[in-house]
């Protein structure tokens, strides 16, 4: 029976806590936090106490050089070895970014060290200066200082202190959320509602009552990643360079701006992963070109606030007054099927270079 034991015996956590920065695709929510301590055999173990699945990416030294790896998978409620023994006591460093399952934004646990990354899939690179010389991306780690050379664990944990099994419990009704299936409270708790949920997906899956949480976690997993696919707000950059893109909507008469998107050229970003409710959504984007020109979304005749730094604002007027700049924004095509598609191209852009 899927998930039909819960262990009661909480887990001690008697450690230092270090407060992470959690960045949001959408979201902004309270931070988690990060815990270590030293039970774990047979080297760096991290534990995942929370309700996401977390990718989770390490760097250590190595001789004279910094060695970054990624990516370990770790499911709600999983505890896996990202680094063998012998471990050099030392600082250590650790970033983690949530599955893109999750309809509500990609969560980011990050510090301030940076160090390369692939982020598109498995990578074990040396540290550099400018990790765009092999097609790298900069990510912010957090130093972790492990004292220990036999042993050594880190726990993801959130706000709502799970133990080891709510956590489990909790990632499969957030997984179940995400999959479309579920509606009720992310508390940790399997009651009726999360029973008759967990079933009906999997009569609709055509999956045994048998079925292990494990593999039910990887199958909602699945499932919410297609359906985020299918819906959601997403920019697309058709234009010759990069561009930075923001969002607005108008939603029981008051304005909400959100931004930036960083898009490369030829790429596409997933601006909401969820279904669109029906409101007027709005679009702004802009570009510098090599000859130090700033390029602007021509057309725009919404106007709603800016900031210099990734920004949630809400209210679009007097944005000056609150140190923002006002924004002329685009409306997007309607909602259709739940989902938007923006593409932007060269012709939409007009040489604003003069009004800086």
């Amino acid at each position: 029976m899927v998930l039909a034991q819960l262990f009661t015996k909480a887990t001690l956590l008697a450690a230092r806590s270090i407060r992470l920065i959690l960045t949001l695709a959408m979201l902004s929510l309270s931070s988690p936090a990060l815990m270590a301590q030293d039970r774990s055999d047979d080297g760096w173990s991290v534990c995942n106490y929370t309700s996401y699945i977390i990718e989770t990416a390490i760097g250590h030294f190595d001789e004279q050089r910094t060695v970054i790896n990624g990516w370990s998978r770790l499911r709600p409620g999983a505890c896996e070895i990202v680094l063998a023994a012998p471990l050099k006591p030392g600082v250590h460093y650790l970033h983690g970014r949530s599955s893109i399952a999750y309809h509500d934004g990609q969560r980011l646990w990050r510090g301030d060290v940076p160090l390369c990354i692939d982020p598109t899939g498995s990578f074990s690179v040396e540290n550099m200066p400018d990790c765009s010389v092999l097609g790298l991306t900069n990510a912010e780690f957090i130093p972790v200082m492990i004292e220990d050379e036999r042993s050594w664990e880190t726990l993801f944990t959130e706000t709502e202190n799970w133990n080891r099994d709510k956590a489990a419990a909790a990632g499969v009704q957030r997984l179940l959320d995400s999959a479309g299936v579920y509606s009720g409270q992310i508390d940790g708790y399997i009651g009726r509602s999360t029973r008759r949920s967990i079933g009906n997906f999997l009569r609709s899956k055509n999956l045994d009552a048998s079925t292990s949480d494990a593999d039910l976690m990887d199958i909602l997993e699945q499932t919410a990643v297609q359906r985020g696919r299918n819906v959601g707000l997403k920019f697309c950059n058709r234009t010759s360079h990069a561009l930075w893109a923001a969002m607005a909507r108008e939603s029981d008469g008051e304005g909400e701006s959100q931004g930036w998107w960083q898009i490369g050229q030829d790429k596409c970003v997933k601006v909401i992963d969820r279904p669109m409710p029906d409101e007027t959504h709005f679009a702004f984007a802009e570009m510098q070109t090599e000859d130090g020109k700033l390029w602007r979304l021509k057309n725009g005749n919404e106007p709603f606030c800016l900031s210099r730094a990734k920004f949630v604002i809400t209210g679009r007027t007097q944005c000056e007054a609150s140190a923002y700049r006002t924004g002329q924004f685009i409306e997007t095509a309607a909602v259709v099927d739940n989902s938007i598609v923006v593409e932007f191209f060269d012709d939409d852009f007009v040489d604003v270079s003069h009004d800086r």
